[in-house]
């Protein structure tokens, strides 16, 4: 069957496959929003591609949630809600500034075992690992988590991720752990950020103060730390 895809049919499959599960409204927002009638549009649109056997698509939820077509993951998994939450906050990350180098479930050692952060990105000019704790953990178990990023720091080995700059000296990024539940988790060698979703951290950095600046400052100074400037 020939057919030809317009750039935005493109776009949206390739976003599909990098969030792994996009609900119908996020869609709206991204690719409609500026015509008359953004949610039929967006309907058609997506009909259209399902039809092609381009994308998958669940209606377990309401609006309905799209899929790669390669993704494996059930249409009632538990794991479509995980990649709502990343999407979440990525849209949630679109309202002040877009990320760039985007990568879901990143896993920068490579190794099983290691880190592997729900979502890495450079927003506002600073690179953050982000975690999305649906679900409370212990102390014990968050500390460790904390540990194995630490681990990775003295490697070494993200002083050559791609997304370093060529032109100054490797950043280790901030640790987001997005939860309602703040955790007494410590690290001497990596910020570590406990809010409940990005407008509080954005909240929180606002009209940052001449002491919170110093601090930065200060953090920037040291070796592998980065200088957060969200404002």
């Amino acid at each position: 069957m020939s057919f030809r895809l317009s750039q935005r049919d493109k776009d949206i499959i390739a976003f599909i496959n990098q969030f792994r599960a996009v609900d119908r409204d996020s869609l709206v927002d991204t690719f409609f929003k500026q015509l008359r009638s953004p949610v039929n549009a967006c309907n058609s649109v997506m009909v259209r591609l399902y039809r092609l056997g381009l994308i998958e698509r669940t209606q377990q939820y309401s609006p309905t949630v799209y899929l790669p077509v390669d993704a494996n993951i059930k249409k009632n998994s538990q794991k479509i809600l995980h990649f709502l939450s990343i999407l979440d906050v990525y849209k949630q990350m679109c309202t002040y500034s877009a990320p760039k180098q985007v990568i879901v479930e990143d896993k920068p050692t490579g190794r099983k075992g290691g880190i592997e952060p729900d979502l890495f990105c450079i927003f506002k000019g600073s690179p953050f690992w982000v975690e999305i704790q649906r679900n409370q953990y212990s102390e014990q178990k968050m500390q460790e988590k904390i540990n194995l990023y630490e681990d990775f720091f003295f490697s070494d080995e993200w002083k050559s991720l791609h997304w370093q700059p060529e032109d100054r000296s490797p950043i280790f990024p901030s640790v987001i752990l997005i939860t309602p539940v703040r955790y007494a988790v410590s690290s001497d060698h990596i910020r570590i950020i406990q809010v409940a979703n990005i407008h509080e951290l954005m909240e929180k950095y606002k009209g940052a103060s001449k002491q919170t600046k110093e601090v930065s400052s200060r953090t920037t100074s040291s070796p592998g730390r980065i200088k957060i400037n969200l404002t």
